[in-house]
């Protein structure tokens, strides 16, 4: 997508110009968060800073902890442990000015059945100071034509689209989104992905989790993982994984045999192979582990168990 086409997106979700210049320091900072259930700790001790201005995409499987971070990141539920600023506030004891700096799209919404979406987002517009222009607001998230449309009629991706609209619909500083685009076409998705880089473009701060990571690797500066409540790791997309993206595999085909070597020297591996063989040697190649391969690898997921 061209970036003129994102223009008027991020002015409509340009925050109020007559507001303060906002602190520079970390949008979110936790230090030694715990949340227990039944004497589990799901959240174990996870220490993150999340900058402003960026994207910052929290991986990790089912039940690692992902949602209960948000959850309580944006004041819905109470931790157990440790110290938790977000836009510098103590989001347990955060007031109605500080939820009005935050947005929130969660895996279901609130939104009522019997309204229409034009009735919706016009309902939930009382909620903030300077909302998004309802039609305005419809046009970004693709929903402009189903404005006369019962949300109870929304197919299961316009609803997420809608769910989208009205964590956006306050031009939050900072944006929780929740498995954002579960459930959502290829079309869709790109759109949704367009829309957090118009948000980003506007200055807003985006924590958002996601099991895909074709997303987290389009969207995000930064991505955390997480699994059984601790965050194992954090860095650019490129960068997951640090030392295991230096391991290299070399393949190759010998008297029919399939053949691999992994190094940290795959030069030296193929220098040697080349001069060993009599000719050339049958589908020889050299991979490293892609994103994918590293995040299965930091949760824990058994090689064997995705080949």
């Amino acid at each position: 997508m061209q970036k003129d086409s994102l223009l008027p997106t991020t002015r409509a979700l340009a925050a109020d110009p007559r507001e303060e210049p906002p602190d520079p320091g970390p949008v979110i900072s936790i230090r030694g968060l715990v949340k227990r259930y039944g004497g589990r700790a799901v959240v174990d001790g996870v220490d993150l800073e999340v900058r402003r201005g960026e994207v910052f995409a929290l991986l990790g499987p089912n039940g690692a902890g992902k949602t209960t971070t948000v959850e309580v990141l944006a004041g819905v539920r109470r931790r157990d442990a440790g110290e938790v600023q977000v836009l510098g506030v103590d989001p347990a004891v955060g007031d109605r000015a500080w939820r009005d700096r935050v947005g929130v799209v969660a895996q279901t919404t609130g939104a009522g059945n019997a309204l229409t979406v034009r009735e919706t987002v016009d309902h939930f517009a009382a909620y903030h100071a300077t909302p998004v222009p309802g039609g305005e607001l419809l046009d970004l998230v693709g929903l402009g034509a189903t404005a006369r449309t019962r949300v109870d009629k929304l197919s299961g991706g316009q609803r997420r689209r809608l769910e989208v609209a009205l964590g956006v619909q306050g031009r939050p500083e900072l944006l929780f989104l929740d498995e954002p685009t579960t459930g959502l076409d290829p079309v869709a998705r790109r759109q949704s992905w367009a829309l957090v880089e118009s948000l980003r473009a506007a200055g807003t701060t985006v924590l958002l989790t996601t099991h895909y990571l074709d997303e987290a690797a389009h969207l995000a500066d930064r991505v955390g993982v997480i699994t059984a409540g601790r965050l194992v790791e954090v860095a650019p997309p490129a960068e997951l994984g640090g030392e295991l993206r230096r391991e290299a595999t070399v393949r190759w085909t010998e008297d029919g045999v399939p053949r691999e070597v992994r190094t940290y020297r795959p030069a030296a591996v193929l220098r040697d192979l080349l001069a060993a063989a009599p000719g050339e040697l049958p589908d020889l190649t050299v991979t490293r582990p892609g994103l994918e391969d590293v995040y299965l690898r930091l949760v824990g997921v058994p090689e064997e168990a995705v080949r």
